[in-house]
């Protein structure tokens, strides 16, 4: 089971846990795009048919509280996920510009599912 690690505030970690969250988003940028995306030859965002390509994960493990000793964690399936590209008022892509490399500005949406531990 490939499972990716995410911390995060301890009222989002009780909302999943409540089954009121029942997603978790997180911004794609340059310095963390390999975690959620796969690269062609490259370094670029892989696609089919226009979609990014992104890496599947069966569950994502969540932690909260501070960064020493034991930190509450749960694990949760991970139905599905899509990659949102953001756009402005006009309808247009949003383009940001780091370290001299434009990307665009895009989420990741994880739809969460049953909580595994």
């Amino acid at each position: 089971m490939k499972v990716l690690t995410l911390s995060i505030k301890q009222e989002f970690f009780d909302q999943i846990k409540a089954g009121t969250k029942t997603f978790e988003e997180r911004e794609i940028r340059p310095n963390n795009v390999t975690k959620y995306c796969v690269l062609d030859d490259e370094g670029y965002v892989d696609e089919i048919d226009g979609k990014p390509i992104t890496v599947k994960y069966n569950a994502i493990k969540f932690l909260t509280g501070a960064y020493k000793g034991t930190r509450p964690s749960m694990t949760v399936k991970v139905n599905s996920c899509e990659v949102i590209i953001l756009t402005d008022e006009e309808g247009q892509d949003i383009v940001y510009i780091e370290k001299g490399e434009e990307y665009l500005a895009s989420i990741i949406r994880y739809e969460l599912g049953e909580i595994l531990e």
